[in-house]
């Protein structure tokens, strides 16, 4: 094997191990700061030694015990416990008498509950929102500092600073390393869905930069969240995010032109919808509907991405029933966002007019001032009721608020759209 496919093999078995191996060296040290470095210098001697020797049959065993050699010689140079030490020099002696084979047979529920209790910690309400995002993908989506900062358009030391503080803070807090007990688990559960829902949708709909969308960072997300469905299977809320990002992401190779430019909803060839992704959306919903209860907000977004997955053209899409599910939102959920999407609901179902005049009631919210939709939908509707000296007006502020350079050009095109022919009707993302 070559040097150079060498160390592509390392970094995808660092992809897929490192969280693994994280979550499991956080349980013997009980520092996720610790444990990371403990981590990253097992990678490095496979950098080292794997060119020459060859990448092992089973790389996650063997990054595992480096790993614990080099905790043991961490407890060594600062002088703790000489029983933990004894217990992990006993604990790697019969690792290395263990047949690699039975390694992960032997550990796989241990490395099961280690990785649900990293999931917990990194997104631990402790720490900020961003501070969670960016630890969150750092420990388990073995993203790099620079992969992080490039993928949210952030300075590479700004990312650097918030893991580095993000880690102090669970060490100077004594955040433990558990699964939260079933008092404090659903508020403990929101916390990890917020920050891989927050994942997908920087990825989904860039908030900044020169792309419409970042597709690994959906990807990320999605495979965070597959993950998180199989180690808590009876939490219906964790099925319905997994269920709401399967579908959204289905319509990603048809969100995109060949020139880079963003195509919106209505305007999408639906051939081009992933129906592989529909499908296992279409489970994982009806998986979160078995499960029973009170449908969450994640079930019942999931539920409305549901209706446009299944209607074969834009023109059967089921407005009446995405209105009625956006109202059900709204009790469940109140928020001025939710709001503005049942607001294009409306206007979908009974016309321009009536999400008009749920939009303006939206105008004087403070948290909406500087958000770049609420003057495109607005322009939307000005814009079907022939009103388009106003909508002109309305795509031309969206355009100044948006930051993604995409969203930018489409909005200033339908501004001057405005003053010649009417383009095709626009409609939601």
């Amino acid at each position: 094997m070559t040097s150079t496919l060498t160390h592509r093999t390392i970094d995808a078995v660092w992809r897929i191990e490192s969280a693994r191996l994280i979550a499991g060296l956080t349980r013997i040290v009980r520092d996720v700061g610790v444990a990371e470095e403990l981590a990253q210098d097992a990678l490095v001697a496979a950098l080292k030694r794997w060119p020459e020797s060859g990448v092992p049959d089973n790389p996650g065993a063997w990054l595992m015990a480096t790993a614990k050699h080099r905790a043991i010689d961490y407890f060594r140079r600062n002088k703790l416990l000489e029983r933990k030490h004894e217990e992990l020099g006993r604990e790697l002696k019969t690792q290395q008498e263990t047949a690699v084979a039975n390694f992960e047979v032997a550990h796989d529920n241990d490395i099961s509950d280690d990785l649900l209790r990293l999931v917990f910690i990194s997104c631990h309400p402790v720490l900020a929102a961003e501070a969670r995002v960016a630890l969150t993908l750092r420990l388990l989506g073995g993203l790099s500092t620079q992969e992080i900062a490039r993928a949210f358009l952030v300075p590479e030391p700004t990312i650097a600073q918030r893991i580095v503080r993000a880690k102090r803070t669970l060490s100077e807090a004594r955040v433990p390393f558990e699964v939260p007990r079933r008092p404090d688990l659903a508020a403990r559960l929101s916390s990890v869905l917020e920050v891989i829902y927050l994942i997908f949708n920087e990825g989904y709909a860039a908030t900044a930069g020169e792309d419409w969308m970042r597709p690994a960072l959906c990807e990320d997300a999605l495979r965070l969240g597959r993950i998180l469905a199989e180690l808590v299977p009876n939490e219906s809320e964790v099925h319905g995010l997994v269920a709401l990002m399967e579908i959204q992401a289905s319509r990603s190779g048809a969100r995109i032109g060949p020139l880079g430019e963003p195509i919106l909803l209505l305007d999408q060839n639906r051939a081009q919808w992933d129906q592989l992704l529909i499908h296992r959306g279409f489970a994982a919903l009806e998986r979160a509907e078995q499960l029973g209860g009170t449908p969450g907000t994640y079930a019942m977004q999931a539920a409305i991405v549901a209706c446009h997955a299944r209607a074969r053209t834009a023109a059967e899409t089921d407005w009446q029933r995405i209105a009625t599910l956006y109202d059900s939102l709204a009790q469940l959920m109140p928020s001025p966002i939710v709001e503005l999407n049942r607001a294009v609901a409306l206007a979908m179902a009974f016309g321009p007019a009536a999400g008009l005049e749920l939009v303006d009631t939206l105008a004087s919210e403070p948290s909406l001032k500087a958000y770049d939709l609420l003057p495109s939908v607005r322009g939307d509707f000005l814009f079907n009721l022939g009103r388009f000296a106003e909508a002109q007006a309305e795509f031309a502020r969206a355009a100044s608020l948006t930051r993604n350079a995409r969203e930018r050009e489409l909005l200033l095109d339908r501004a001057r759209a405005c003053a010649g022919e009417p383009p095709q009707q626009p409609g939601p993302r």
